[in-house]
């Protein structure tokens, strides 16, 4: 059997604007002893047949064909299928350095890592953000049990990840990542990262995390989710997530350190995908985490983003404020109801009682709240989020979710 010293896992689902890009992107890699392997999940589209084309024209390129039965059933028809010591992934829709690989093995064989770190590219509307991890170094086992695990899911500011979520920035081993990622249900497809990322950390011994950026993540706006058609399911999906981590984690964390990064957590993204505002079955509101915005407020949405057309997609719904603008640094043609993006100079203080930065990562927000101060916007109308651990409990609790995370779905 010939092996590899990296294969490198690429699902692929209806994405054939981008494959090539993506192939291309790893053959020309200057790291040369690598296993590429397609994973096509069913898809419609020519999908198959690119990735067929492929393979015939390069001998590090072999295809595993699959009924569909999403992301996570894909990344473990790839694994099943890999040879090499160690394991990439890379999104179809995305794009990777000439030198992704070359960097990635040398930072895991010079420090003998089970896990490696990187920076990212954030690509969105054609403008390139550069996205570098904080805790960069070297971590042994008992560095990891005492300062990143803990840290690792929530470190302290909301919504801000002490490890990244993303498994397409890293590198695994393939023998340690194999008893990890089989445990993922496949009903998982919400958060399916997080739980490959923070299971495969829990049994880790050794990491090294690097600010060097080498993959780009192409954020498309036909990927983000305008609604939540089925807040039940989505809950139900998010509980699979969350007690997943929790079963995973509870034997390497103390319980009030793993309940708590797991209920900022969970909170986090049910604000992300409920646009803030949480309805009950029947309509009425029952949680607010924007502080002190009444209803009927005059807001302005700050950031075009997912969470963003969340807010705007919600408050069409229950018109719970009135957003006189939406604006964004990062001005694009986008249209979400009534509400078109518009350039960050376009408001006046005059005209709103609050400012809502749809984002819950704190770098992000402190950084745009800087620019709307220097655009002379009042500071005491930028709204801040409820982050208080009790009544998010409370919330987590009226919602349906039990000690252990599971969602009741009635």
């Amino acid at each position: 059997m010939n092996t590899s010293q990296i294969s490198v896992i690429v699902p692929i689902f209806r994405i054939e604007k981008y494959l090539p890009k993506c192939v291309d992107s790893i053959l020309n890699q200057s790291f040369l002893d690598f296993e590429l392997i397609l994973v096509n999940d069913g898809s419609p589209d020519s999908c198959p047949e690119i990735c067929d084309a492929y393979a015939k024209k390069d001998s590090r390129v072999r295809v595993v064909h699959k009924e569909n039965g999403g992301l996570l059933s894909a990344r473990k028809a790839g694994l099943r299928n890999a040879r090499g010591k160690y394991i990439a992934f890379v999104d179809g829709d995305d794009w990777v350095d000439n030198y992704y690989l070359d960097v990635l093995y040398k930072l895991a064989e010079a420090n003998d890592s089970d896990l490696v770190v990187t920076g990212h590219f954030r690509e969105f509307d054609g403008k390139i953000e550069t996205i570098k991890p904080n805790s960069t170094g070297i971590y042994d086992h008992d560095q990891l049990q005492a300062s990143i695990l803990p840290n690792a899911i929530y470190n302290g500011r909301f919504c801000e990840h002490g490890i990244s979520t993303y498994v397409w920035n890293k590198l695994y081993k393939r023998e340690l990542l194999g008893k990890i990622l089989y445990d993922v249900p496949n009903e998982i497809i919400m958060g399916e990262d997080a739980a490959i990322t923070y299971a495969y950390l829990s049994i880790s011994k050794s990491l090294t995390v690097s600010k060097i950026p080498l993959y780009y993540y192409r954020q498309r706006h036909d990927s983000i989710v305008k609604s939540i058609e089925n807040p039940q399911m989505e809950y139900y999906r998010l509980g699979l997530l969350m007690n997943f981590l929790k079963s995973k984690l509870q034997g390497v964390l103390n319980e009030n350190n793993l309940n708590e990064q797991i209920r900022y957590y969970l909170y986090s993204q049910i604000l992300v995908r409920s646009g803030g505002l949480i309805y009950d079955k029947d309509g009425s509101l029952i949680f607010n985490p924007f502080l002190n915005v009444a209803s009927n407020s005059k807001v302005v949405v700050y950031s075009s983003g997912s969470f963003g057309q969340h807010i705007l997609s919600t408050n069409n719904k229950n018109h719970f404020f009135e957003v006189i603008r939406w604006i964004d640094l990062d001005y694009h043609e986008l249209k979400v109801g009534g509400n078109s993006v518009r350039p960050i100079s376009s408001i006046d203080n005059a005209e709103f009682d609050h400012v809502i930065i749809a984002t819950l990562i704190p770098s992000n927000y402190d950084a745009i709240k800087a620019e709307l101060n220097l655009m002379g916007i009042d500071e005491e109308k930028i709204v801040k989020f409820n982050t208080d651990i009790n009544e998010i409990s409370i919330l987590l609790n009226r919602l349906g979710f039990d000690d252990d995370f599971k969602f009741q779905l009635n």
